[in-house]
């Protein structure tokens, strides 16, 4: 475990994003419309033999956890899903007649939200109509969000006859005095149960998600979420870090804040889960992932070949991404694009025959530069020098000159080594990889009227 006095990390616990994309959702154009979008799957729909990512977002909980960050509806009515995939399907129809043809799929993923709220039929009536539109490939890693809570033997085995080959199983936290802190009751027992179901049913990966910095956490309590993580033994593990941002999300509002963990204590406990996870065999991905180190995503890390979307961390080189559903963020033909996250506007815009648009954003070269370069050292935990010169024309040096002289207080400080021709982030350095990446946003500092950023620790 790395010593690191309260001072340091006061110095470098800045409000800072996580960088699922760049440039980032609150510096997007709130006039990138439809007319953009149709632009954009023009340009898409001529590169025909382009496999494409696919996204769909399904909203719907029967009820809203105090901590939750995502875009989700409260509803306990089948008649409300119902008609909302009822929307989701026309968009697709409008969508895909622009593009054109049946396309190619090597990635899907259902998030949400709670994906599995949805009733057996409802998921195959969902499935059915991607397929009509979508050929999954056969090595296609095809995954869905599952909420413990709601699942059962029968509803896993119904998943999995599907065609889903990968599960991530929202766990958070196993101790009780936490779960009541974040209106989320989630026996231990129902979750080891829905766990070995999905052992049993033979998908290719099944995952968990863990978060720290949640009220009520101690080292004591959450030494003890970590040990049944293991005694698990999932294939990879996601450990996030809590964004507490009331002021955009109300229902953290619930949350009492004399009971979380402050920023100090909250790096020790993540200090604690990678010195967990990795005596358990496991290797560190990333920022915040763990996979097992026979696992194609360790070996995908360990020689510098991993790739980042909006769906997380992928072996799978950068393809195009299309997303269905409200709330949910394209990323093709150099543009990124989102759907209103309100239900009633997302619904409203699809009865009149729009798309639901609500902003987005076509990339300069200079934005393409930056996020290449960003995306590889979120990924990679390394910059070389030569990573622009095939797409770009000229090294990093050559072309971010003034970023590398502003990191040279990063390599003081041992978050980065300096070698011939590259920037190698260390173990140090890994924990703060967000703030090295702010020196590469040519955003940042820039007004904008929409909820920014967590805190890096």
């Amino acid at each position: 475990m790395i010593a690191i006095s309260n001072d340091f990390l006061d110095r470098y616990n800045r409000a800072g994003p996580r960088y699922t994309s760049y440039p980032t959702v609150p510096y997007w154009d709130n006039a990138f419309g439809e007319a953009e979008y149709r632009q954009a799957l023009q340009t898409l729909s001529q590169r025909n033999d382009d496999a494409l990512s696919v996204y769909v977002h399904l909203p719907f909980c029967a009820q809203r956890c105090h901590y939750c960050g995502c875009n989700a509806t409260v509803t306990t009515h089948e008649s409300v899903v119902d008609a909302y995939l009822d929307r989701v399907e026309r968009e697709i129809d409008i969508v895909m007649d622009v593009v054109g043809g049946t396309r190619h799929a090597v990635q899907l993923h259902w998030g949400g939200g709670t994906p599995n709220f949805l009733t057996n039929a409802q998921m195959q009536r969902m499935y059915g109509i991607l397929e009509r539109h979508f050929t999954i490939d056969p090595r296609a890693e095809v995954a869905i969000e599952i909420d413990p809570r709601i699942a059962s033997r029968e509803q896993i085995q119904f998943i999995r006859s599907l065609g889903f080959n990968r599960v991530s199983l929202g766990i958070q936290d196993f101790d009780v005095m936490v779960q009541e802190a974040i209106g989320r009751i989630q026996p231990e027992a129902l979750t080891r149960e829905i766990y070995n179901t999905c052992r049993e049913c033979g998908f290719d990966s099944v995952n968990v998600d863990l978060v720290y910095g949640l009220p009520g956490q101690t080292r004591v309590t959450f030494e003890r979420t970590l040990h049944n993580i293991i005694e698990l033994s999932p294939d990879r593990i996601a450990c996030f870090s809590y964004a507490h941002l009331p002021n955009a999300r109300a229902n953290q509002r619930r949350v009492d804040v004399t009971f979380m963990p402050d920023h100090y204590e909250k790096f020790h406990l993540f200090q604690m889960a990678i010195d967990g996870f990795i005596n358990a065999g496991y290797d560190w991905i990333g920022m915040d992932h763990f996979a097992r180190h026979d696992d194609e995503m360790a070996v995908a890390a360990r020689e510098c070949r991993l790739h980042r979307n909006f769906m997380g961390y992928t072996i799978r080189p950068a393809t195009d991404q299309i997303a269905f559903g409200m709330s949910s963020i394209g990323d093709m033909a150099h543009c990124f694009v989102q759907n209103d996250a309100k239900l009633g506007n997302y619904q409203k815009a699809i009865d009149e025959g729009r798309l639901p648009i609500v902003r987005g954003m076509r990339l300069s070269d200079d934005d393409m530069l930056r996020r290449r370069v960003i995306t590889h050292m979120m990924c990679n935990l390394e910059l070389p020098y030569n990573l622009t010169i095939a797409d770009f024309g000229a090294s990093v040096p050559e072309l971010l000159p003034d970023e590398l002289e502003r990191v040279q207080p990063y390599i003081e400080e041992g978050f980065l080594d300096v070698e011939p021709d590259r920037l190698v982030v260390t173990t140090l350095g890994r924990f703060f990889i967000r703030n090295v990446c702010m020196e590469f946003d040519a955003y940042l500092g820039q007004q904008t009227d929409r909820p920014l950023f967590s805190k890096t620790i």
